[in-house]
């Protein structure tokens, strides 16, 4: 008798059932939390980099991977609104939608089509903001890269959830969809008007801390002049404290602690004295350097030399450091702003004077052994990057 062995594998696998919907559309709003916490530290780095003179992130390694050179560009803001709070309120659009969207009695998502053109957005716009950084910027946010990893999963989850719970065509979808919102439009007002508000308001109200200006600018108490070695200087005759800067206007820090000091001045015009030397990190000016980290500062620098030699340095200097000026016309923007001769100024820039003092104000922050700015020099010390708290609590 012969006895036949049963098959192991004669019959065909059923399918891999897929966990229910719950599970993905709990890692779409897992996902869309994290963009949220993401965009929240984006916001608060954007904002701290231009209020705190002693911040740096914990992204900035590099020249080309760098979160604070990204929020220093003119793109981290969008219609008067940093680009990071855009985001919190994307990701709680997203999470509104996705709250709208399902129907617990019959496990079914009713606007899949929504949800999935929300993270087509999103995706778009990080490929968008990815191509910025790339080819505008030169340098790369981690954090950014994070909030577009999130974007892109996203759009993943969204159209797997189509995949295993949806049969219907787009089409059909996009139509079911239509009459879904259609059937609760006073709903979705309820739920969205609040973001459109809150945009509305943060366009109106919120204060533009990334414009670093001087608040001593015309005043008439603030005292301004040239020293014995020919610097201009700005506040008191007679200085308790005097801070000689190596400032070099393409470098963030240097503006930032600039104004700052500036507005210091205006607390204390009696007691500070601030003396400005040029340290362009410009290789065709400035020999010690061995990269070249801002080419054009030099020229900028000479812009500001000829407006010390017109008694105009200070309103030029506060021009040079705006961020506004046009590289294509910027002499022209110069000039009518700070009342300068554009054609003498166009000439002025190359006079061997001017150019005289500038390498000297290089040379001797190359005998102070300064290699990067900015950096001060108080009571004949050196400071690098900041001045330390002390010092300025001392006029307290």
């Amino acid at each position: 008798m012969i006895i036949r062995r049963k098959k192991l594998f004669s019959k065909t696998p059923d399918k891999i059932k897929p966990f229910p919907i719950k599970v993905y559309l709990t890692a779409v709003g897992i996902l869309a939390v994290c963009g949220i916490l993401v965009s929240i530290y984006l916001f608060v780095s954007h904002y701290r980099v231009y209020t705190d003179i002693g911040y740096s992130s914990f992204c900035a390694i590099s020249k080309a991977i760098n979160c604070d050179t990204v929020s220093q560009s003119p793109y981290s803001i969008f219609i008067g609104i940093p680009v990071s709070i855009w985001g919190i309120l994307g990701y709680i659009l997203l999470l509104v939608t996705l709250f709208l969207s399902f129907n617990p009695k019959s496990q079914k998502i009713s606007n899949l089509p929504t949800l999935f053109m929300t993270a087509m957005v999103f995706s778009a716009m990080s490929i968008f903001l990815g191509a910025v950084s790339a080819f505008k910027i030169h340098s790369y946010c981690l954090m950014c890269v994070v909030t577009y990893a999130i974007n892109f999963i996203l759009l993943y989850m969204i159209w797997l959830i189509k995949q295993r719970f949806e049969k219907k065509t787009w089409g059909a979808l996009a139509k079911e969809n239509f009459v879904f919102w259609k059937q609760n439009r006073n709903k979705a007002f309820r739920f969205y008007s609040p973001i459109i508000l809150i945009i509305l308001l943060l366009i109106v109200f919120l204060p533009d801390y990334w414009n670093i200006t001087a608040t001593d600018s015309g005043r008439q108490d603030i005292k301004t002049g040239i020293t014995e070695d020919g610097d201009p200087w700005i506040g008191a005759e007679t200085p308790e404290l005097t801070i000689i800067e190596y400032s070099d206007y393409m470098c963030f820090q240097c503006k930032k602690m600039h104004f700052f000091l500036r507005n210091l001045i205006t607390r204390y015009p009696n007691k500070i004295r601030l003396v400005h030397r040029h340290y362009p990190m410009d290789q065709k000016y400035n020999p010690v350097l061995k990269e070249d980290l801002h080419p054009g500062s030099g020229v900028l620098s000479l812009i500001a030399v000829y407006a010390a030699r017109e008694n105009k340095f200070w309103a030029v200097n506060d021009y040079l450091y705006d961020y506004s000026v046009n590289k294509a016309i910027y002499l022209r923007q110069i000039a009518e702003g700070s009342g300068l001769h554009l054609d003498h100024l166009k000439t002025g820039i190359h006079a061997p004077e001017i150019i005289k003092k500038l390498k000297k104000d290089i040379l001797s922050g190359m005998k102070a052994n300064i290699i990067g700015t900015p950096s001060y020099i108080i009571d004949k010390k050196l400071y690098a990057g900041q001045i330390p708290p002390e010092i300025l609590k001392s006029l307290e």
